[in-house]
């Protein structure tokens, strides 16, 4: 890095070494811990010095196996966008105006995690349902590991509850859909301007000082996959510029399916791949129950889950699974 001048491949070559300096640390401390336990070892052959050393001896072979574990997860293949900002979408499904409430809850429970997690979350365009809650919501998440950590998000989430609109008390079914798609930074996505339709609009909004009177809205259409962004804050400019990373994000995303769908069975499992054409997760209000269908967890603690508050209390099974799956096909590599 010293030798760097540039600032992108300053950026470019920091991001390297924050990822491959734990490595280098587990190494090095493996490497250290398994030098004194064969000094430990030979000590333990004098009977005089057995006693002395036995519970060391003990505390390093319970430790030697975790960080052997923890190396090989390292060094295991990993999804390159790991640590990527992403873009986050969120889509009312089935279900009315219950299922835009439904779709209102979610975009807070995300945007309330992300607050938890230290990311920022920049809404790039917004459709808002008739009793409230969003049509469909899309925005940007920027931080370190964004997509990592919410990659798993994206499916068909399904809510079982009364609705506010419920006059007998019924509980009804709506779903949402949400896709987290990782932003294509230093990746070239070869868009150009000829495959390009880009209108400007008048957007909607609550009304009172919050409504455009100008066409600052942005809509872009990429003729050959017939994708279509949208941007609709204030500044034309900007949104422009927002319309064009989602854009970027979009087609990339295709270029990851494309390529996930030929990899092996254990890439395709539904955690592994991040499906999204199927229903992922249950949240069931009158029990209070959130069930996550991929890897069978149930827990019971839906308030704090839909609050953003415990939304690790998912994430981390399913990252734990990825990463026992990853393991066991790098265990199965190597024989």
């Amino acid at each position: 890095m010293g030798a760097a001048t540039d600032g992108t491949e300053i950026v470019k070559l920091s991001k390297e070494h924050a990822e491959l300096r734990p490595v280098a640390e587990a190494v090095e401390r493996l490497a250290k811990l398994s030098a004194e336990r064969a000094e430990l070892d030979v000590m333990a052959s004098d009977p005089e010095m057995a006693d002395m050393v036995r519970d060391e001896i003990t505390a390093l072979d319970e430790k030697l196996p975790v960080l052997e574990r923890d190396l090989a997860l390292m060094l295991a293949p990993k999804d390159k966008d790991e640590n990527a900002s992403a873009i986050l979408e969120v889509r009312a499904g089935t279900g009315g105006d219950e299922a835009a409430l439904f779709a209102g809850d979610l975009f807070r429970m995300y945007q309330r995690y992300a607050q938890t997690q230290g990311w920022r979350v920049e809404i790039d365009s917004i459709s808002e349902g008739e009793m409230g809650g969003f049509k469909e919501i899309v925005a940007s998440i920027t931080g370190d590991g964004v997509f990592g950590r919410l990659k798993f998000e994206s499916g068909v989430h399904r809510v079982q509850r009364v609705p506010a609109t419920e006059a007998q008390g019924r509980i009804h079914t709506s779903a949402a859909t949400v896709a987290v798609l990782p932003e294509a930074e230093d990746v070239e996505i070869d868009i150009k301007e000829s495959d390009l339709r880009i209108d400007t609009y008048r957007s909607s909004g609550a009304g009172g000082q919050h409504v455009n009177k100008t066409d600052s809205a942005v809509r872009i259409t990429h003729l050959p996959t017939g994708v279509v962004v949208t941007s609709s804050e204030k500044s034309q400019h900007q949104n422009r510029a927002r319309a064009m990373k989602n854009l970027k994000a979009r087609l990339y995303d295709m270029q990851r399916e494309a390529l996930d769908s030929a990899r092996s069975e254990a890439r395709k499992s539904q955690v592994g791949s991040g499906d999204r054409s199927e229903r992922i997760r249950t949240y069931n209000f009158p029990q209070g129950r959130v069930t996550d269908h991929r890897i069978n967890l149930t827990l019971y603690n839906l308030a704090r889950i839909i609050e953003g508050d415990s939304l690790d209390d998912v994430i981390n099974p399913l990252i734990a699974e990825d990463q026992a799956e990853r393991l066991a096909s790098l265990e199965e590599s190597f024989g």
